[in-house]
């Protein structure tokens, strides 16, 4: 088969202008080791991006591979609509275990998308079934949440969501950082906001926008004053990817309802982990025909497989101490960041833990800097990408130094090649 051919007349890529793909040669995975991603010509990269923020503990690793196949043996998938199984079960109390205090309840489903979504309709419907009406959510500025019209309504990245504004439901939006501005926003619709939705600490898919010290504790309080519930989408954040198992543990914040995905799985299979409280847990306990019932579901909801992931997942951040070695990769990680942030090029760095965002100087739209970026790092071999003209680096948490010194040198070698000639430098 040519795989090139067949690619460009079938497949449509994510978040991918098709006419702009066709043009450029492919890169096609064949195969990957640790946190190596090998393509058919058996070239070598470094994934840099942890396969779009979920791999965790590198590819093809012994622990995760051997739980999957164990799990083969007994059952690939069973439903979960009047049935359980052992891994769901399992995975349920070791996340209950680990996830801040107060969250009880685990509800599966399939991606960040869907475990934001969940959250938002388990925060309407539990208000409305105590007799109150609030039709309303309040979230960030640049809130990125997923794509399914629930969580592109209470997002707010106009190139993303724009286009759907007909279809989305509104929601207010807050500056994010200012507790001032979320408190006046709670205010003037007191009694009717079901709930704040947000991103701890690091805002993802806006470009890496950090938070100042002691806002996420300040939106809890707010909640708390004005008896709203707190979702706090920990998607992108979760599993490490700030220093700590969850980026709520910074601020010693517990929120009401918890949006898991990414990489609860090591980034082996698509699973997603909706938490919630016992209080918001037996808001929807009732009789048959009360019809009480959070009456939503997914044909794959806590695949067994996945749950088996997960479960190794877990296994292995304690049986390799996976977070006590990051600290000294996040310290190193800021030192090799340091040069980066002096050229010329560069407007700003913003890194929270191993999550960095590399913001270029202005450059002309059409010149597509951040994907020039990307290109030149792919061909000095290691695989980054941008979110508009911000450069994104988040490795594997389990990268040797010397891998992630080379990763940060490689993007580097391709900010510079990429913005090299005066023109495009006259122009920024």
């Amino acid at each position: 088969m040519d795989l090139v051919a067949a690619d460009r007349a079938h497949l449509w890529h994510p978040f991918t202008q098709q006419r702009g793909w066709a043009d450029e040669p492919p890169l096609i995975v064949e195969r990957a080791e640790g946190t190596d991603l090998i393509d058919v010509e058996g070239r070598r990269y470094i994934d840099g991006v942890s396969s779009l923020w979920c791999n965790v503990h590198g590819h093809a690793h012994p622990r995760i591979d051997a739980a999957l196949r164990y799990q083969l043996e007994h059952v690939a998938h069973s439903t979960m609509l009047g049935l359980s199984h052992r891994p769901a079960i399992e995975l349920a109390q070791r996340l209950v275990e680990i996830a801040p205090p107060g969250l009880t309840r685990v509800f599966y489903s399939d991606s960040g998308s869907t475990a934001t979504e969940i959250a938002l309709k388990m925060a309407f419907q539990y208000w409305q079934q105590r007799g109150e009406q609030r039709p309303r959510f309040a979230a960030l500025k640049m809130a990125y949440h997923g794509d399914t019209i629930g969580s592109v309504s209470v997002g707010g990245i106009d190139l993303f969501h724009s286009m759907y504004r007909p279809l989305l439901f509104d929601t207010l939006k807050a500056e994010p950082g200012d507790l001032d501005d979320l408190e006046r926003l709670l205010s003037a619709q007191r009694g009717e906001v079901a709930a704040v939705i947000m991103e701890p600490l690091v805002q993802g898919a806006a470009g890496m926008l950090v938070h100042p010290d002691g806002y996420l504790r300040g939106v809890r309080e707010l909640c708390d004053r004005h008896d709203v519930l707190l979702i706090v989408d920990e998607v992108a954040t979760g599993f490490g990817r700030t220093g700590r198992m969850f980026a709520c543990e910074h601020e010693g914040v517990a929120p009401d309802l918890l949006c898991l995905a990414k990489g609860i799985t090591g980034g082996y299979l698509p699973l997603a982990a909706t938490l919630a409280t016992e209080r918001i847990y037996e808001g929807f306990l009732g009789e048959f025909e009360e019809f009480r019932t959070f009456f939503h579901g997914h044909t794959y909801t806590g695949n067994p497989l996945a749950c088996a992931a997960a479960i190794a997942s877990l296994d292995v951040f304690r049986e390799e101490n996976t977070l006590a070695e990051l600290t000294g990769k996040i310290e190193l990680l800021a030192e090799l960041l340091e040069p980066v942030a002096a050229h010329p090029a560069v407007r700003e760095v913003r890194r929270v833990g191993f999550m960095v965002g590399i913001e270029l100087e202005e450059f002309p739209l059409p010149t597509r800097m951040g994907h020039r970026v990307t290109l030149e790092a792919r061909a000095r071999g290691a695989i980054i990408r941008p979110l508009g003209d911000v450069v994104v680096l988040m490795p594997p948490l389990s990268i040797s130094s010397a891998d992630l010194a080379r990763l940060v040198g490689i993007t580097a070698a391709a900010i510079d090649a990429a913005t090299r000639s005066d023109e495009l430098r006259a122009a920024a």
